[in-house]
């Protein structure tokens, strides 16, 4: 039995087709989690598709309501268990069925949300990359893995949720409650992108996020911009006077309590060859957009940043001739560890007041806040996953601390205590929350070898690389 075998049983898999054609079972079931006329394909995403698919490998499962949910339809977990051997080394690893709407009429001509359809190197359809493409490559690889050696030579715990496109609901309550069903030495999953499509990634943790509201009611109703215009304040233009004082035109913050607090000397090392914005796919970067002095991947991984997800005042769709009685601005923080994030509501209030917009309301927003976090580096467990996918592909992974953008993360490695590993099988330009969402099949074929590596070297090293972090 070698390591060999197993990439060459992973690639005649892939070759096969049936790889696509699971996914493609999978996209079909319309699992948006955001409103309750999802909740039933939720549960059946679940118990129609990757409860059988586990117990075939030898899984035990089950479906458990979610702690945070009023409905007992909303946003389920899986928790599943294959215990070979307790003295084994135990692996918790995570997905999330769930997807953001389909959006269904802003499609391109001939695609659906709902089925896969490939295009050339490119396989249309919501969930493709996120996430139900990456965690089926992940589950593809362990069963391969478990086909051609009869065994995996060490534990599994999978945790699938079904809300991850809200927030996460309920998701550390649960592990803070399923602890002990839980406990294991390391946490592999993957969810988002990579640096780019040609390179493999591994990251270590992820930015936090914080949504708030900015709002302006000034009067109830809407009037004459005739009879009334010069006499009445306009609340759209007070609320963007008011953003313009938090950040300047070109994206520069310009509260000096929302950064954070330095750029630490290791991120500036460990993101100096990493390339953002250079896929063929990419969006062409801003120039002089952001914080002056640093590199865009500095801006990305090491940095923060405040930015409108969406404004509102009047009547957008049939501008009418008043002025606005009221306005919002939907706002968002990204931001890294060092940052002063439980402050963030109460500096951008105290800075908004000390400025002369006493008018506006600085509320947080239903979504939940995630927690930024970063894995060591020089951990243990970094160095053996990078040099796993080095044997897989030939070449070193590119390595960054954290995403630039949120994962619930902060569940896994505070709450749980495990060491984080994420090895992402997206990339950029998938277009992962709007139309035409897509995975690239040549990613996926990658990905499915590189797992297989990492499946393969966890059962022959990792008993050793635990003795020897701890």
């Amino acid at each position: 039995m070698s390591r060999q075998l197993a990439m060459d049983s992973i690639n005649e898999y892939f070759e096969s087709g049936e790889f696509f054609k699971l996914l493609s079972e999978r996209v079909a079931v319309r699992s948006e989690s955001q409103t309750p006329e999802g909740y039933p394909q939720l549960s059946v995403y679940l118990h129609q598709h990757m409860i059988p698919y586990l117990e075939q490998m030898g899984f035990t499962c089950e479906v458990i309501a979610n702690p945070a949910a009023d409905d007992p339809n909303a946003w389920p977990l899986l928790l599943a268990e294959r215990i070979e051997d307790p003295s084994l080394l135990t692996l918790l690893t995570y997905g999330h069925g769930d997807v953001v709407r389909g959006y269904d009429n802003q499609w391109k001509k001939g695609l659906s949300p709902w089925q896969m359809i490939a295009d050339g190197d490119l396989w249309y359809g919501r969930g493709t990359a996120d996430n139900k493409g990456q965690h089926s490559v992940n589950l593809a690889a362990l069963k391969n893995l478990l086909e051609v050696k009869g065994e995996l030579g060490f534990n599994v715990k999978v945790l699938l949720e079904m809300g991850e496109e809200t927030g996460s609901p309920g998701l550390d309550l649960f592990c803070q409650q399923y602890q002990d069903r839980l406990k294991s030495d390391l946490f592999i999953a993957s969810d988002g992108p990579r640096v780019g499509a040609q390179y493999p990634t591994l990251f270590l943790g992820s930015r936090g996020s914080m949504n708030f509201d900015l709002t302006i009611r000034a009067r109830e109703g809407s009037h004459h911009s005739g009879n009334w215009g010069g006499l009445l304040s306009n609340s759209a233009t007070r609320l963007m006077n008011a953003w313009s004082c938090l950040i300047d035109g070109k994206g520069k913050i310009l509260v000096p309590e929302l950064l954070p607090t330095q750029l630490p000397e290791s991120l500036r090392e460990a993101v100096q060859d990493i390339p953002v914005g250079t896929g063929e796919y990419d969006p062409e970067l801003s120039p002089d957009w952001g914080e002056p002095g640093l590199t865009p991947a500095e801006r990305l991984f090491g940095w923060n940043t405040l930015e409108i997800l969406a404004c509102h005042a009047g009547n957008p769709d049939a501008p009418a001739n008043a002025i606005p009685g009221s306005a919002v601005i939907h706002a968002q923080m990204r931001f890294v560890v060092g940052s002063q994030n439980e402050q963030f509501l109460t500096i951008i209030r105290r800075h908004l007041q000390a400025n002369g917009f006493e008018d506006v309301e600085v509320t947080p927003a239903a979504a939940v806040m995630m927690e930024a976090t970063r894995l060591d580096p020089d951990d243990p467990w970094v160095h053996w996953a990078m040099n796993s996918i080095k044997e897989t592909t030939g070449y070193a992974a590119s390595l960054i601390p954290n995403l630039g953008g949120s994962l619930p993360n902060a569940t896994f490695a505070n709450t749980l205590g495990l060491p984080t590993l994420w090895i992402p099988h997206s990339y950029p330009a998938c277009l992962q929350h709007g139309p035409n969402e897509h995975f690239l099949g040549s990613v996926a074929k990658q990905s499915l070898q590189i797992m297989t590596g990492i499946f393969w070297d966890l059962a022959e090293q990792g008993l050793s690389i635990k003795e020897h972090r701890q």
